[in-house]
């Protein structure tokens, strides 16, 4: 597995990077994240509304990625009953800034996320207010999470299309990768 992350990682850093981890996420792991995002972009010439979008869309990418996660059961260290590994790197680049993450999904799923990602990129910005209000009030909530609301407001915060990449792991498993960009120059 190793040489494979890598190889996703790699495609994954382009740019400068701020920020990069590749591990178990988990609750401390995302408050640290984004605390050490904060400070690296406290004395930067980024204006306050970039950083706070910015911090907003981290948070929905970071739990996610924690919430999100489905691990082939031979990548699950022997001590742990389950895993919760991902991929996180955010990269500035001249015009914008880049987070990628990425995690294992089973291939039963990559249908259902392309179908909401696609729905989420064909639509206008007003369109996507409407689709978020009716996620919010008629959409069934798991314990997981939100039925995709989460994918929706990182699409309205940024202005930009998500884009996705599936890689075969093997015939059950694929790994994820989803990136956003934040403009910071109009």
């Amino acid at each position: 597995m190793s040489q494979f992350i890598d190889v996703c990682f790699e495609q994954m850093s382009l740019g400068e990077v701020v920020v990069s981890y590749k591990g178990s996420i988990n609750a401390d792991v995302i408050a640290d994240t984004l605390s050490l995002v904060e400070v690296k972009l406290e004395n930067s010439e980024v204006h306050n509304s970039i950083k706070k979008k910015l911090y907003n869309v981290l948070v929905e990418g970071l739990q996610n990625l924690y919430h999100h996660v489905d691990m082939p059961k031979e990548l699950i260290p022997k001590d742990e009953a389950e895993s919760n590994f991902g991929i996180f790197i955010l990269n500035k680049l001249p015009e914008h800034f880049r987070i990628s993450t990425g995690n294992f999904v089973r291939e039963n799923k990559i249908e259902v996320i392309k179908e909401k990602i696609d729905k989420i990129n064909s639509l206008s910005s007003e369109e996507l207010k409407d689709f978020y209000k009716f996620v919010l009030n008629n959409q069934k909530f798991s314990e997981k999470g939100g039925g995709g609301l989460g994918l929706i407001d990182i699409a309205r915060k940024t202005g930009n299309k998500l884009e996705y990449k599936f890689f075969k792991y093997d015939e059950e498993f694929y790994f994820f990768n989803l990136t956003v960009y934040i403009n910071y120059l109009k």
